[in-house]
């Protein structure tokens, strides 16, 4: 494939890099402690002050009680003064908190924090807009200094993340706003840190702030905490497909005006070296076969590995959830961040006809195993929706199905639909009808666009095409009501169905014709 190649490989562990933000569980009351009243403040803001202006921050105290005191603590320490937002991700969030930003080298910033650490507090509070929701490394009890604020509805988070404030001024936006507009880098580190710098952090009862926003109480989720199902769904009309992706794994959309960028991308947490890492990409075949798209890998592939970057470890055509598929196994030796890495790389692709999708998982080689399992998962759970229907095909400005065409909005547009469902749900899990349909659909749509045109050009024409074809529906609609659960009964019935339409479509007319002229 090729995303093995040199190029799609350093943007590969380019993303791979990103740090997760982590999670927390426990739903606490806090009561006027012993900490707020030494504090000689009722109720405790902290503002933040940035070269952009001020960022007021509020916070939740009975749904995150130790979070909130350990961030007041740092404040009140000057432990956030002088540190930077680190990690900037416009329609995402804003990550700082990190005293390694001070003064340390820019590739130990989102690893720094506190010796102490704040066990986890899960909440049903939405991470909507504004929110401020707290980072940690791979363990959940984890929690240091280092915390995010939404900069755009995130709401794959809730339920994952310990949620502990918000911001509530019309500046603490506007700040916001203007801190997701600075040039990022690598990493999604600002190019020019001082523009977004935390010059103080100080503390300030809510009686002070004058132009406190009008909030309503923060959106919760409908349903209390509940244990973790291990995944999270997604579901794509666009891409026609669902499936499930790990459970607390930051699942994101990239912009796809590259060539070469995944669909979707889903990062883990970080253990090892790197962040695992999970994306889908989706092509059209083209018309093209799952044997043509093997061959193109390969000959993609092996200008890799003769030019030394990559090695190849398997390769297997096999069968994944009923549709045809490939499986490649690979390593690379990379450099990230002035260390050298191998990443192995497991990457399926699915075949569908009139697509196909690339799912691949990518790890350190060390820590590779340690989430297989989970990739496995998201491999299993992975399913094509129903096909588009008659209408979704013809709307397309230029070629499509002829036979669609010429149903659309008759009484054999159910039929076909029916005829689809079978073909999807029978035919192509076995061997024999796929390899068929491979080559059906070679033929077939050498010829089918130019007459789809051509039919909605014609109504005349069109309905020519749906009379001739309404002998072979009917004939087709029989394996609607038998048993095709094996390779000797597609066999069986294919070619029972190939010899009766052979009979209606030439046998009877070259009769029929002989007794005319007898």
């Amino acid at each position: 494939m090729r995303y093995f190649k040199k190029k799609i490989l350093k943007s590969i562990i380019t993303v791979i890099i990103i740090s997760l933000l982590f999670i927390g569980i426990e739903n606490q009351i806090f009561a006027q402690t012993d900490f707020i009243s030494t504090t000689n403040f009722s109720d405790p803001m902290i503002v933040l002050e940035t070269n952009f202006g001020n960022i007021v921050i509020e916070f939740f105290y009975a749904d995150a009680p130790n979070h909130v005191e350990n961030f007041i603590k740092l404040s009140l320490s000057g432990y956030y003064d002088g540190t930077l937002f680190h990690r900037i991700i416009p329609g995402f969030m804003i990550q700082g908190g990190d005293p390694n930003t001070i003064n340390g080298d820019p590739n130990t910033w989102g690893i720094g924090g506190p010796d102490e650490r704040v066990n986890a507090e899960f909440n049903t509070i939405k991470h909507n807009r504004g929110i401020v929701s707290m980072a940690r490394s791979a363990d959940p009890n984890s929690a240091g200094s280092q915390f995010f604020i939404v900069h755009k509805d995130s709401n794959f988070l809730d339920e994952q993340y310990t949620v502990f404030g918000r911001i509530v001024t019309e500046e603490s936006f506007q700040t916001l706003d203007k801190i997701t507009e600075v040039k990022i880098g690598d990493s999604d580190r600002p190019v020019n840190p001082e523009q977004v710098k935390i010059i103080k952090t100080k503390i300030i009862n809510r009686s002070e702030v004058t132009n406190i926003l009008d909030l309503s109480d923060p959106e919760r989720t409908q349903s209390s905490i509940t244990s973790s199902t291990g995944n999270q769904k997604f579901e794509s009309i666009e891409y026609g497909i669902e499936l499930s992706f790990p459970e607390g794994w930051l699942l994101q959309e990239p912009n796809t005006a590259q060539e070469n960028s995944p669909d979707v991308v889903a990062v883990g947490p970080q253990v090892g070296a790197i962040n695992p890492q999970i994306t889908l990409t989706v092509h059209q075949t083209n018309q093209k076969t799952i044997d043509d798209l093997i061959t193109e890998n390969k000959e993609n592939l092996n200008i890799a590995v003769e030019a030394g970057i990559l090695k190849i470890n398997s390769q297997e055509k096999t069968t994944i959830n009923g549709y045809s598929a490939h499986v490649t196994n690979a390593e690379q030796e990379v450099t990230v961040n002035d260390v050298t890495l191998i990443v192995k790389f497991k990457e399926i692709l699915i075949y569908d006809l009139e697509k196909f999708y690339i799912l691949t998982y990518g790890n350190d080689i060390i820590d590779f195993d340690s989430q297989l399992s989970r990739f496995d998962e998201t491999i299993n759970s992975f399913e094509i929706l129903s096909k588009p229907s008659s209408q979704d095909e013809i709307s397309k400005e230029n070629g499509g199905c002829l036979i669609a065409t010429a149903t659309y909005g008759s009484e054999l547009a159910p039929q076909v639909q029916q005829l689809r469902e079978l073909r999807d749900n029978s035919l192509l899990q076995t061997e024999s009808g796929t390899a068929f349909m491979e080559s059906f659909n070679k033929f077939y749509y050498s010829f089918s666009p130019i007459i789809a045109d051509y039919e909605r050009e014609n109504p005349v024409f069109k309905e020519a095409v749906k009379l001739t074809l309404t002998p072979m529906l009917t004939s087709l609609s029989i394996l609607n009501h038998v048993d095709m659960d094996s390779e000797s009964s597609v066999l069986g019935y294919g070619i029972g169905i190939i010899l009766m339409n052979a009979g209606m479509y030439f046998a009877a007319p070259v009769l029929i014709i002989y007794k005319i002229r007898k």
